[in-house]
């Protein structure tokens, strides 16, 4: 019954999201307190739900500041130079950037951190998208790819339980995927370069050619296919927002003006000052003290964002118009969070995420016992919309081990099929996961739109690797 109850609330969950019926909010939170309802939990509804609130307060916590403190620094423009450098290695080629994008996702997502991952490559990459006028789902679905496969080094959550959860150590569960992990890292690569080079047939096909322009020209000046905002209109009326028709031929939008925060339009280079030399050796320090967890990363942007806007804005007036313009965004991805926290909590307080793990393995062929491997691989990756990375790697999995070792199957072999898929490749397009909502929110797509746009290229991923896993000897057909 509970089992169900649970998958009937996830199918239900991903149908509504991914065709549009009701927003993601509403989703996320009706949903489960219909099923609670309905399990007869109704006497524990409270608490169930402050429980999974409980859980993601210091991930909202963290969002919260992480997000104001990045915007602080694209209004001050600390990015300015990294974005003028890919305008300028790219030469206004949408392909070249999308390449871009996975190499950066690559290297910032060797923390094993999603959260922190999102958080810098879109706050440094939005604006380079927006200027050239190309759709932000590429930008969301290859940070995606890139996100997936680096999560699993041996410090990411995904292997980390399944190391604790059947009692291995690293050498038994990751170094021996290394080589497969290499096979999706090409993936992700060949797959950014398809996507780019479509995402710039697109754009072609929308822009027609433009007469040649000298290089100085292409780094400074806006993008023809992208209208902005004069400067001197912008100096002459700071708060006006003038309107403008996108490239791929969308209703007119607002086009804010200098310095409105992140995707905003920029003034033509400035020479840096000390603030900006602080500045980049603020967020240096930021970045280096997430990565070796001095603090609680809620701390970190916490104490990060006081110093920056006391040093950026001293007066109160300036604090309180960076905090006013900054609101909506803010508001728009600690509310998903939250969101996500009353499914998960009422999922796991009932017990409707364990029976559905039982109901999972229950399923499972005796037949299948000596492919299991594969088989875990295949489906980790889907699984991942459905399993919290707890309920699988500590309820499903151990079970999975045990049946495989029955049938003379090493259960690392099992472990290392997991981590090619569930919660590594899968876990950016899962609503189970507060980051995805952290990766949608700050690149301003739906999840719907998200993880129609890009699960067929994750799922490949993790093909790629099992493949990669079966000829390298990572585990056996």
């Amino acid at each position: 019954m509970l089992a169900a109850l649970g998958f009937a609330t996830i199918a239900v969950l991903l149908l509504v999201t991914m065709t549009k019926r009701a927003s993601v909010l509403v989703a996320l939170i009706l949903l489960p307190v219909l099923a609670a309802l309905i399990g007869g939990f109704a006497g524990d509804l409270g608490e169930l739900t402050l429980g999974g609130l409980s859980k993601v307060a210091p991930t909202g916590i963290m969002i919260a500041f992480a997000v104001l403190y990045f915007s602080l620094m694209v209004d001050a423009g600390l990015f300015d130079p990294l974005i003028r450098a890919l305008l300028r290695a790219a030469q206004g080629d949408p392909l070249r950037i999308t390449v871009a994008t996975a190499v950066l996702t690559l290297c910032v997502a060797l923390d094993g951190d999603g959260a922190s991952t999102f958080l810098i490559t879109v706050s440094a990459l939005l604006p380079v998208y927006k200027r050239l006028g190309m759709n932000p789902l590429v930008l969301s679905g290859v940070v995606c790819l890139g996100a997936g496969v680096m999560n699993m080094v041996p410090w990411g959550g995904p292997t980390v339980r399944a190391m604790a959860a059947l009692k291995l150590d690293s050498s038994e569960v990751f170094n021996p995927v290394l080589p497969a992990m290499g096979f999706g890292v090409a993936w992700v690569l060949m797959a950014s370069y398809l996507l780019g080079r479509r995402e710039r047939n697109r754009l072609g096909a929308l822009s027609p050619p433009a007469p040649a322009t000298d290089a100085r020209q292409g780094e400074d000046e806006p993008d023809a296919r992208e209208p902005v905002a004069s400067t001197s209109a912008a100096a002459a009326e700071p708060s006006r927002q003038a309107t403008a028709t996108t490239a791929d031929g969308q209703e007119p939008q607002a086009l804010r003006s200098p310095g409105d925060g992140p995707g905003a339009v920029r003034v033509p280079p400035l020479p840096w000052t000390w603030l900006n030399i602080f500045n980049l050796l603020l967020t240096i320090t930021l970045v280096v003290c997430l990565i070796q967890e001095v603090l609680p990363l809620p701390v970190l942007f916490v104490l990060g964002f006081a110093i920056a806007v006391l040093v950026n804005h001293p007066t109160w007036e300036q604090q309180q118009a960076l905090l006013d313009k900054h609101a909506k965004s803010v508001v728009l991805v600690t509310t998903m969070i939250f969101a996500a926290g009353v499914l998960t909590g009422i999922l796991s307080g009932t017990k409707m995420i364990d029976e559905m793990a039982e109901a999972f393995v229950s399923v499972v062929p005796d037949s299948f016992g000596s492919h299991l491997p594969v088989v875990v691989a295949v489906t980790g990756m889907p699984l991942s919309l459905v399993f919290t990375p707890d309920a699988y790697y500590f309820g499903v999995l151990p079970v999975l081990a045990e049946t495989a070792n029955g049938f003379g199957t090493d259960p690392a072999e099992v472990a290392r099929a997991a981590i090619l898929g569930q919660m590594t490749t899968g876990f950016p397009l899962s609503p189970l996961t507060a980051s995805t909502f952290i990766l949608v929110g700050m690149s301003g797509v739906s999840l719907g739109e998200h993880q129609r746009f890009i699960f067929r290229w994750a799922f490949a991923t993790t093909l790629v690797m099992t493949a990669g896993a079966l000829v390298t000897g990572a585990f056996s057909l």
